[in-house]
């Protein structure tokens, strides 16, 4: 969305009130419900601009452990500063790019630097609960659904030899 700041700039008005809806970046494995909803508002304090922003974005997948589906909303609370064009050398902006947003010609577009945070914001791995047990190793029952009766020890193929060796030389012994 690209804000006309020019009243808030001219001393018009104190604030701009925000509400759209954005579309989101595609992320593999997760399907968006619908667009972001963005509410918020741009405030003037005495030539010092704030943008704040709360967005919120449904979304559903798949448990990274188990499987299981999982849906929620993820919520992201974004808040910037307001810098004119030229007031900030490009060094700053780049050292300071998420502290500032910049206004050229009176407009401010705020989409590129929402879908920057919603990308890096959003979870690399959902679960179904916080303290999901996942998939077992050798038949994939999922743990939560109780045990699944598969042998819990298993031995590295490595030292298999090893172990035969080990049963056959104690079968001597006790001969």
């Amino acid at each position: 969305m690209v804000l006309d700041i020019s009243p808030l700039l001219r001393g018009e008005v104190k604030k701009i009130d925000i509400d759209y809806m954005l579309t989101p970046e595609r992320l593999d494995g997760v399907e968006f419900a619908s667009d972001v909803h963005v509410v918020g508002k741009l405030t003037d304090n005495a030539g010092y601009m704030k943008l704040t922003l709360q967005a919120e974005l449904p979304y559903s997948s798949e448990c990274a452990r188990c499987l299981a589906p999982v849906e929620g909303v993820f919520s992201l609370d974004f808040e910037r500063t307001v810098v004119l064009e030229n007031t900030l050398t490009e060094e700053q902006l780049d050292e300071l790019s998420d502290e500032y947003v910049v206004a050229v010609d009176g407009e401010l577009d705020v989409d590129e630097a929402l879908r920057e945070e919603l990308l890096l914001g959003f979870p690399t791995k959902l679960l179904c609960e916080e303290d999901c047990l996942g998939l077992c190793e050798k038949c994939g029952k999922p743990k939560r659904d109780g045990d699944c009766g598969c042998s819990k020890r298993e031995i590295d193929p490595r030292l298999a030899i090893l172990k035969s060796w080990s049963e056959k030389h104690g079968e001597e012994e006790k001969q």
